[in-house]
């Protein structure tokens, strides 16, 4: 799988900076074309979303309750630091 987006990153490069003419870039739109109605390309593109959107959701719950703990524990400490100090 770590091919694929190189493989991808190359074609798109090779797309927009061929200076091979119109017909040639027809040629590969054609083919990527081909390549996006492949049953098999889809099937692997809905499971990659899918992967992808289970990833977010719990990478996003995650920090969260990282982001949730972070902000108890500092204000748990201000609040600790304002008793310890006598007020000037």
């Amino acid at each position: 799988m770590k091919k694929l987006p190189l493989l991808a990153a190359a074609a798109a490069g090779y797309v927009l900076g061929a200076r091979a003419g119109r017909e040639r870039y027809e040629q590969i739109r054609s083919g990527a074309q081909k390549v996006a109605r492949n049953p098999t390309v889809q099937s692997a593109t809905s499971k990659a979303q899918d992967a992808v959107a289970t990833q977010a959701a719990a990478a996003a719950e995650t920090a969260k309750d990282k982001v949730a703990d972070a902000a108890h524990q500092a204000a748990d400490k201000v609040r600790r630091e304002a008793s310890i100090q006598p007020a000037p």
